[in-house]
C-alpha cells in the first residue's frame, strides 16, 4: 500500500530501520543472555562440585562422601530445579549420589538427558590425601534447566523492553522533529491557499531551511512567469479588441452604406469593399489563432519530419496567383530536400507569412524569392525587393501589432511576431537583413533532421 503522507514516508524510513536494528539487537541479546546463562550455571556447577570434593576424606582407614546440604541449596531458585550428582573413586566405585548420571570428559560442562530430563552437567576431578589407588576422585553435578531457561527469559526480555522503548522513544522524537521540520512546508501550503492572496504575489516563509527555500524561491519564479504571462495575455486581447474593433467598424459603416445606395455601380462598389474588408477581417482573425497555437504550452509539441522545400513551394503555389496579379517575380531557388523536425502545421504557416509580408510591401513588378539550402542546418531566407525595415526597428517589427510607423500597407502586425514564436519552439532563430538588392531579408535558421 502506498503511503501518500510525507509525515509518515520520514517515520518510516527513519523508525522501520531502526526497529531493524533493534530485531538484530535482540537476536544478538539472546545469544548474549544465553552465554550468560550459561556461564553463571557452570560457575555454579563448579561450586557445587568442589564443595562435595572437599567433603571427601579418609576417615579410619574407609573412604567416606558426604554431600553438604549448601552444595545442593545453591540450585534453590524458586523454579523447582532437579541436582543430581554422582561421586566415584579412580576405580569407578560409587561412593554417594545417583548411578547413571552421566559425566562429561574432556568438558567443562555439557547438556545431557537423565531420567528424562534436560540437564547442564559438569564432572569434576579432586585428589584426596590418603586414599591410595581411589584417588583422585571423579564428582559429577548436574541440574535441570528450569532455572537456567528463566534467567535466559529474563535477561532476553530485559533487552526487549529496553529497546521496544528506545524504537518508541526515537518514534516520538521523530514525530515531534518532523512536526517542528515540516512546519515551513505547512506554512507555505496555508500561504498558497490563502483566501487573502488575490494576486501572484511572491510568498515568504519565515524560518524556511535549506532544503526548503529552493522550492518556495521556484514557486516565487513560476509565479513571475505566470504573473508575465498574465500580463501578456491582457496585452494580446486588449491589443487583439483594439485591432478588432476598427474593421468591424469599417465593416459595418460599408454595409450601411451599400443599404443606403439605390444605385447598381455604387451599390456594387460598397459589397466590393466590403468583401474586401472582410477577408482582411478573416486573414487578422486567421492570424490571430495562429499565434496563439504557436505561443509555448498551447498544444501539445509534435514532432512531424517536414521538407522545407517542399512545404515552401506549395505555399509559392498558392501565392502565385497573388503575384501574377502584381506582376511580381515569385521564385523559389533550392538545391534539393532541407529535413527538419518539428509541428509541420506551424512551419507552413511561418512560410506563409513571411512570403505574404514580402507579397505584401513589393511594389507592382517587384521581385519576391525564397531560397532553401541545408549548410550544418536548415536556412530559409526570403527576400524583396520592396522599402525594407529601417535597422532600428528591425528588433521591434518582432512584437506584437507592432506596426511601422508611416507605413501605407494594410497588415495586422502579427506576422512577424508569428514567425519568431513557430522558429523559437523549433529551436531555431530568425534574423532580417538588408536584401543584395535592396528591401528586406529574412533568415531563419533550424536544426537540420538527423539521418
Amino acid at each position: 500500500m502506498r503511503i501518500n503522507s510525507l509525515r509518515l514516508q520520514l517515520l518510516a524510513w527513519v523508525v522501520l530501520p531502526l526497529a531493524g536494528l533493534a530485531t538484530v539487537n535482540l537476536w544478538t541479546s539472546h545469544r548474549s543472555a544465553q552465554a550468560t546463562a550459561d556461564l553463571i550455571t557452570d560457575r555454579m556447577l563448579v561450586g557445587s562440585a568442589r564443595m562435595i570434593a572437599e567433603q571427601v576424606a579418609m576417615t579410619d582407614g574407609v573412604l567416606n562422601a558426604t554431600v553438604p546440604p549448601a552444595a545442593l541449596e545453591m540450585f534453590d531458585t524458586g523454579d523447582r530445579d532437579r541436582v543430581y550428582y554422582r561421586v566415584e573413586t579412580a576405580g569407578g566405585r560409587l561412593l554417594t549420589g545417583y548411578p547413571g548420571l552421566p559425566q562429561a570428559p574432556g568438558h567443562p560442562s555439557m547438556e545431557a538427558t537423565y531420567r528424562g530430563q534436560a540437564l547442564r552437567l559438569l564432572t569434576f576431578t579432586h585428589a584426596v590425601v590418603g586414599a591410595g589407588a581411589d584417588s583422585p576422585i571423579t564428582v559429577s553435578v548436574g541440574v535441570t534447566l528450569a532455572g537456567h531457561d528463566a534467567m535466559v527469559r529474563h535477561l532476553w526480555f530485559s533487552a526487549f523492553a529496553q529497546q521496544l522503548a528506545l524504537v518508541a522513544i526515537a518514534g516520538v522524537f521523530v514525530l515531534l522533529g518532523l512536526r517542528r521540520g515540516l512546519a515551513p512546508l505547512i506554512r507555505l501550503r496555508d500561504a498558497v491557499r490563502s483566501s487573502k492572496r488575490s494576486e501572484l504575489d511572491p510568498i515568504e516563509v519565515a524560518g524556511a531551511q535549506n532544503e526548503i527555500r529552493p522550492l518556495v524561491e521556484a514557486l516565487n519564479a513560476y509565479m513571475e512567469r505566470v504573473r508575465a504571462q498574465m500580463a501578456a495575455q491582457r496585452r494580446f486581447i486588449a491589443n487583439a479588441a483594439h485591432q478588432l474593433r476598427t474593421p468591424l467598424a469599417l465593416l459595418s459603416t460599408q454595409a450601411s452604406y451599400a443599404l443606403r445606395e439605390n444605385a447598381v455601380d455604387a451599390r456594387r462598389e460598397a459589397l466590393v469593399a466590403l468583401q474586401a474588408s472582410a477577408g482582411r477581417l478573416a486573414r487578422l482573425a486567421e492570424q490571430l489563432l495562429t499565434l496563439s497555437r504557436a505561443e509555448p504550452g498551447s498544444r501539445r509539441p509534435r514532432a512531424d519530419r517536414i521538407d522545407l522545400t517542399e512545404a515552401a513551394r506549395q505555399v509559392l503555389e498558392t501565392h502565385a496567383p497573388r503575384a501574377i496579379d502584381r506582376n511580381i517575380d515569385l521564385g523559389l531557388d533550392e538545391t534539393g530536400a532541407v529535413p527538419v523536425i518539428g509541428d509541420g502545421t506551424m512551419l507552413r504557416e511561418m512560410i506563409v507569412n513571411l512570403v505574404d509580408n514580402a507579397l505584401r510591401y513589393t511594389p507592382a513588378g517587384g521581385t519576391v524569392t525564397v531560397k532553401l539550402l541545408a549548410d550544418g542546418e536548415a536556412v530559409l531566407t526570403v527576400s524583396d525587393n520592396g522599402p525594407g525595415i529601417p535597422a532600428d526597428e528591425r528588433d521591434h517589427v518582432f512584437e506584437r501589432f507592432y506596426r511601422i510607423a508611416g507605413s501605407t500597407e494594410e497588415g495586422s502586425g502579427l506576422g512577424l511576431a508569428i514567425v519568431r514564436e513557430v522558429v523559437e519552439n523549433a529551436g531555431g532563430r530568425v534574423t532580417l537583413a538588408d536584401g543584395a538588392a535592396g528591401g528586406l531579408m529574412v533568415e531563419v535558421r533550424l536544426p537540420l533532421a538527423g539521418g
